[in-house]
């Protein structure tokens, strides 16, 4: 199965899935990887790995039709068979999500439908959980609509806080687990 991987960031959970790849753990392909964010790490793991990279934004595509058409040639021209959404904080175009019904996934540090939605990503997250003082949070990789963390659940993963947590030391455990279920759950959707 051929995957795009779309990212704005460092890229960890992209490198997760270029070395479950590469070691034979994950049956697919990187065909394409997307940034918003032309300083993104991610797009210098794509190119470290060999993965065609590019940088759609705004920025190189004005308007909102010109984008998705971008994105959407982009998918195609790499015959991307599934969509990855590796911390990629922006919404994708209605083309695109027609195109790729069902096809297009993303992976939230935190247990949908709590701590969803516009502006909630990074430590934002995990303060808020922090804040409400919840016994646990976790991880979910869901399918992606046309709104902020709205679409169908696919799988989740529990992970619990303590009263000792920072942001720092949550962030850290989500993260452990994180790669682990990233691979296991794209598994599951590949077989």
């Amino acid at each position: 199965m051929n995957l795009g991987i779309l990212a704005s960031h460092r890229g960890t959970n992209f490198q997760a899935i270029i070395d479950a790849c590469n070691e034979g753990i994950l049956n697919a392909k990187i065909t394409v990887a997307i940034s918003n964010n032309s300083n993104a790490l991610a797009l210098g793991r794509a190119k470290e790995a060999g993965i065609p990279a590019f940088h759609l934004s705004g920025n190189t595509h004005p308007g909102p039709n010109e984008l998705d058409s971008a994105i959407l040639e982009t998918l195609t021209s790499h015959d991307v068979d599934l969509v990855v959404l590796v911390g990629y904080l922006k919404k994708l175009g209605t083309r695109t999500l027609a195109h790729f019904d069902h096809r297009i996934v993303n992976i939230h540090p935190a247990l949908l439908p709590s701590y969803g939605g516009k502006g909630m990503f990074g430590t934002k997250i995990h303060q808020a959980v922090l804040d409400n003082k919840e016994s646990e949070t976790g991880i979910t990789m869901h399918y992606v609509d046309g709104e902020y963390d709205t679409g169908d659940i696919i799988a989740q993963v529990r992970v619990p806080v303590s009263q000792s947590d920072t942001v720092s030391t949550l962030e850290n455990k989500i993260l452990q687990h994180e790669h682990q279920f990233l691979i296991a759950t794209l598994n599951q959707l590949i077989n």
